[in-house]
């Protein structure tokens, strides 16, 4: 197994990005690591500020002429790609910069890597690695087949239509012009430095402060979760064992519905709540006035486009490079909670 020696992480502050950081940098300290990423709401620096040994540029990976310096000056032999627009209700909203973060931004990542890496060859050996979604293969029925690596992709959303032109770009960038790359196609992730207008963080953040939950449609929208450290493990398998040019489906085996993942987030932040006596930290939450927090939830009018249904297949990871996802979804949300409540607000006051 060839250990990767300079690394840079686009995204690196969001979300997995940042996680997948602070996995890469303990597993192999002697390692380089050099992070783009243009702050955008959905970014923080703190989330990487205990990082030590890392060089981070505030740019935009639409511009090519500070990619190539990048690449350059520092030498670097593997991209691992995060940095994406991924909220689809803001996709909705504003599929123009969708468009150009993700589409445009991948594309421009491409040609640098293309011109350093294949025409300059900087480095005997190389990989781009673009970080996908299980988004791009559509809905499923409850009946159906989970997605596997050879599902046809049929995106419904803004976001997941972006995500899939970048999927085919990195490819055709791999069968015409020889760069080696692969893909990972990934489900719902949850974990700490999530941002907070998603599912998880939403429902624990306005449980505490007493404030609705709302929650799409019938809430039977179903999800596959995956805890953001099974997918940097995952990722750590498809750099050193993947096969150029091969697209992996990484999956967490946590099928679950909204309304069903909502009531279990209610029923163990309250209990997080009462057994640590957090309640008078928090005088807003149904806990402190002794309710239930599920008493927060409110239906409201569905999303636009909204797939009913993903699942994943990883069986192709778990027999060709040894992936299996180690982490229970119950034990794993309580940890998630007391982040969330207690330990991203000490944080956030240092």
């Amino acid at each position: 197994m060839r250990t990767r020696k300079v690394l840079l992480v686009t995204g690196g502050t969001g979300f997995i990005g940042a996680n997948f950081c602070h996995y890469w940098i303990t597993k192999y300290p002697e390692n380089k690591l050099v992070i783009i990423d243009a702050l955008t709401y959905a970014g923080n620096k703190k989330n990487i500020s205990d990082i030590p040994n890392i060089k981070f540029y505030h740019e935009d990976i639409n511009n090519l002429e500070v990619v190539i310096d990048i690449l350059m000056n520092h030498k670097i032999d593997t991209i691992v790609h995060f940095a994406a627009d991924s909220h689809v209700d803001n996709s909705i909203k504003n599929p123009d910069s969708f468009i150009n973060n993700n589409i445009l931004g991948t594309y421009n990542l491409l040609k640098a890597a293309r011109k350093v890496w294949v025409d300059n060859k900087i480095v005997k050996e190389h990989r781009f690695h673009h970080i996908s979604t299980d988004e791009v293969y559509g809905s499923l029925e409850s009946i159906d087949s989970p997605f596997t690596e050879l599902t046809p992709y049929d995106p419904s959303s803004p976001y997941s239509a972006t995500k899939a032109a970048s999927d085919h770009l990195v490819n055709a960038f791999h069968k015409t012009f020889n760069l080696n790359i692969t893909t990972s196609n990934c489900s719902n992730n949850y974990g700490k430095f999530q941002h907070e207008e998603k599912l998880i963080p939403k429902t624990i953040i306005n449980i505490a402060n007493g404030k609705p939950i709302p929650v799409y449609g019938n809430g039977k929208n179903i999800r596959d979760w995956l805890h953001v450290d099974d997918h940097c493990y995952a990722i750590d398998l498809i750099l050193h064992r993947g096969i150029v040019g091969n697209k992996y489906n990484i999956g967490g085996n946590t099928e679950i519905n909204n309304i069903d993942l909502i009531k279990q987030i209610s029923e163990i932040t309250d209990n997080f709540l009462r057994n640590n006596d957090l309640s008078k930290k928090y005088p807003k939450s149904p806990v402190y006035n002794g309710n239930n927090s599920e008493s927060l939830v409110c239906f409201v009018e569905d999303r636009l486009g909204h797939d009913f249904r993903y699942a994943i297949d990883y069986r192709k990871i778990q027999t060709e490079i040894g992936y299996n996802p180690k982490h229970n979804f119950k034990e794993s949300i309580l940890n998630i909670v007391k982040w969330y409540l207690i330990d991203k607000c000490s944080n956030e006051k240092k």
